[in-house]
């Protein structure tokens, strides 16, 4: 069990049927009545964000979660294969254990699983993966003065907005978490 008042950002705790993990905090001291923590919450395997307001002492049970490094090997069929980087033991994961990261998987590529009392959570991905382009509509002569943007298909199946000037074939670092081109490699 930890204390609210003990509440630093990134920790995660059990709450409400969820796991969840500490974006923000606030203790707040009016002059008058009871301290309390304002938090942002974020669920580890939903994504999805909470704000809370806790009485000061109240007590949250802990979350333990085990990162683990792996290497994704391929995919078969709707199932994507990883090996632990330690044990070599192969997991597979579903698409939907996965979640959006799934557009960014590149064979031989090292992620981090997450898990929770032996159950796997979800990934945690690079925040820059390297991708090659293979599909581009080319850039026009004259076109890209404006600082303008086309959709690129990447090797892994992401569509990220690039300059005119990238064309297919180049490799380009994206930022997966907010799926944006960052430069050419």
């Amino acid at each position: 069990m930890i204390s609210t008042n003990d509440l630093k950002t990134g920790i995660t705790v059990e709450f409400d049927n969820g796991i969840w993990s500490v974006v923000e905090f606030l203790h707040v001291k009016p002059g008058k009545g009871a301290a309390f923590v304002r938090t942002k919450l974020k669920n580890v395997e939903t994504g999805n964000v909470m704000e809370k307001t806790f009485r000061a002492g109240e007590k949250l049970a802990r979350a333990i979660l085990d990162k683990r490094d792996m290497q994704y090997l391929y995919k078969s069929d709707e199932d994507f294969i990883f090996m632990d980087n330690e044990t070599y033991d192969q997991v597979t994961l579903s698409k939907d254990q996965i979640g959006e990261g799934v557009k960014y998987l590149k064979e031989n590529m090292t992620i981090s699983i997450l898990k929770h009392k032996e159950r796997i959570i979800g990934i945690d991905l690079p925040n820059f993966v390297e991708l090659e382009v293979v599909d581009t509509p080319p850039g026009e002569k004259g076109n890209t003065a404006t600082g303008g943007t086309k959709p690129a298909t990447t090797e892994s199946g992401a569509v990220v907005n690039v300059p005119f000037f990238v064309n297919n074939g180049d490799v380009i670092r994206v930022d997966t978490r907010t799926n944006s081109y960052l430069d050419r490699v």
